[in-house]
């Protein structure tokens, strides 16, 4: 099956996306309602294994809204778990090096390309050996998208722009924040402009560049400045601002627990 998300990033149409932390099929469908170009369903900070993003793939097979799962780490055997229930675009976390980046093109692609186990006939990313040809499309229609979300991920950032094999670049501003020295603020100056000038260089390297903001404002600007997939909002912060905000016109809320966090 052709992979509309990689499809849509070649062809330099920007993507909307949403992300997903809630780790449930149900809610996953019902945001997929919304037309969202693509959808994260998160399995580095969400509690998700592989069963539940199986069940949310199969939920969300029959929309427009394109899945992209994240997993909690580039493991090379989740990643080989995950392309066989069927996930076709990967966003891996925490990649700083350009070694790191081609071990996991390695991991997402079969052999000779590759070093990813032979089971698609019983796997659901073939329809159980189905479609007959997957083997021979899988290498082309996966899409790799690498996290650059750490100083030394940015000092790097044009040696894992070269790696062949990745399709795009996201940076990730909480992580970057924190490991630039501004932890809990990526709105510093700083963390900005070092944003701001990966975004550019993962642009003018010809890699797809994307990220997450929940500022309307700021991700039109993102994509303005050409980046290919804007993540603009997260299912459990709509959920939990609309919430307290019902609750509020009501005449305030319950208060919280102590240790709740909030």
């Amino acid at each position: 099956m052709e992979n509309r998300f990689k499809a849509a990033l070649r062809s330099g149409r920007p993507q909307v996306g949403y992300w997903l932390s809630l780790a449930n099929p149900y809610s996953a469908e019902i945001c997929a309602t919304a037309g969202f170009d693509w959808l994260l369903l998160d399995g580095e900070h969400g509690p998700n294994d592989v069963r539940s993003l199986l069940a949310q793939l199969q939920a969300l097979a029959g929309h427009a809204s394109q899945p992209v799962v994240r997993p909690v780490s580039g493991d090379a055997a989740l990643l080989k778990q995950l392309l066989d229930i069927g996930a076709q675009s990967l966003l891996v976390p925490m990649v700083d090096t350009a070694e790191q980046a081609a071990q996991l093109v390695r991991a997402v692609r079969y052999p000779p390309e590759g070093v990813r186990g032979v089971a698609a006939f019983i796997a659901r990313a073939s329809q159980w050996g189905l479609e007959a040809d997957y083997m021979e499309r899988a290498n082309r229609e996966i899409c790799l998208l690498i996290q650059a979300e750490t100083r030394s991920a940015i000092e790097n950032l044009d040696a894992l722009c070269g790696v062949d094999g990745v399709d795009g670049i996201f940076i990730g501003p909480s992580d970057l924040a924190a490991s630039l020295g501004h932890p809990g603020n990526a709105g510093h100056p700083e963390v900005q402009a070092a944003i701001d000038d990966g975004l550019r260089r993962i642009i003018a390297s010809g890699k797809a560049a994307g990220i997450l903001s929940t500022d309307p404002k700021q991700a039109r600007r993102y994509m303005d400045m050409g980046c290919h997939f804007v993540a603009v909002g997260i299912d459990v912060a709509t959920l939990a601002s609309g919430a307290r905000s019902l609750r509020a016109a009501f005449g305030g809320g319950a208060a919280q627990p102590a240790g709740s966090g909030y």
